[in-house]
């Protein structure tokens, strides 16, 4: 049994390696040249038109990787086949920005039908809005396929919920092979975006590790019941600026989520986040480096899956 078990572990490792190696930087410089510029024009359009929306895009491509990898399975629509991943729980009334996608995706069917994922675009479309809202840059590795199939159990299991506490975080994000490092740098991204009032709720009126008058101006906006929908911003400092703030918040005990500030609590990520307050350049670097590390989790490549002419449905 335990043969087997390392058997199977190492060919999968082996298959994720190879998918890996077939990802390119220059995928598309051939087959579809302006592909890239493409997709930052209007990208760049969309989060000058709304801030929010900065956040919106680089949140589709992280729920995207952690159900069964960065495969473009979240922007399926339901079908007789299966039910989709937007209602799933961490998605439901609260993912956005499926329209700048298939804005996105019009385009590019027009320059070169039939040739850049769905899959690729969210990974272009994150990087490019945290380069708008003043963050970082790195290199999207491209050639993934777009998934024909959605799983609704593996987004309600797989993606992390807000009331994650400190290992929950570790485990499941270690299940998607990223070291906990990389789990607080990536949560860095939270310091752009708004949350719903029904993901903060219990953190503000029932625990004690979040700072009275934080709490407090919450509250106003998010009753004890009702307002579930109602917004407020997860880095309360510069909400709209992608920079190192979010990690200062929590230090102050700031954070909005109870899996935020779980970041800072007395745990082995404290002196993590306390690095990120004290420099403005490590969060970026490490932010980046995690980024093009999940953005490679699992990719479609080669013959399998297949490239949407619509994001929102199988060819």
């Amino acid at each position: 049994m335990a043969f087997s078990l390392l058997t199977f572990v190492m060919a999968f490792l082996s298959l994720s390696a190879a998918s890996y190696a077939q990802l390119s930087s220059t995928f598309y410089n051939s087959s579809c040249p302006n592909a890239l510029s493409t997709i930052q024009t209007a990208v760049r359009s969309a989060v000058n038109n709304e801030s929010r929306m900065g956040a919106s895009l680089l949140r589709l491509h992280f729920h995207d990787c952690f159900v069964n990898g960065c495969d473009g399975s979240l922007l399926l629509d339901d079908n007789a086949t299966f039910t989709g991943e937007k209602t799933a729980r961490p998605n439901n009334n609260s993912v956005r920005g499926f329209e700048v996608v298939d804005n996105i995706k019009s385009q590019l069917e027009s320059l070169c039908p039939g040739v850049v994922s769905c899959a690729d675009i969210l990974a272009v479309a994150a990087r490019d809005s945290v380069v708008v809202l003043g963050g970082p840059t790195w290199t999207v590795l491209l050639g993934r396929r777009d998934s024909t199939t959605a799983s609704l159990s593996t987004a309600n299991s797989d993606i992390p919920a807000p009331s994650l506490s400190l290992s929950g975080l570790i485990t499941s994000f270690s299940n998607k092979g990223l070291s906990s490092s990389e789990m607080v740098a990536l949560s860095g991204s939270h310091t752009i975006g708004q949350a719903r009032c029904t993901t903060f709720r219990t953190h503000i009126y029932n625990e004690t590790n979040i700072d009275s008058t934080y709490a407090t101006s919450l509250k106003s906006n998010c009753p004890f019941s009702g307002g579930d929908n109602n917004l407020s911003p997860l880095d309360v400092t510069s909400p709209t600026v992608f920079d190192n703030a979010y990690y200062k918040n929590l230090v102050n005990k700031k954070g909005l989520l109870h899996s935020d500030q779980e970041l800072f609590n007395g745990g082995s990520t404290d002196s993590q986040v306390t690095g990120y307050t004290s420099s403005s350049s490590t969060f970026p670097t490490d932010f980046a480096k995690a980024m093009v590390k999940m953005g490679n989790i699992s990719p479609l490549t080669g013959s399998s899956g297949q490239v949407r002419t619509n994001c929102r449905k199988v060819n």
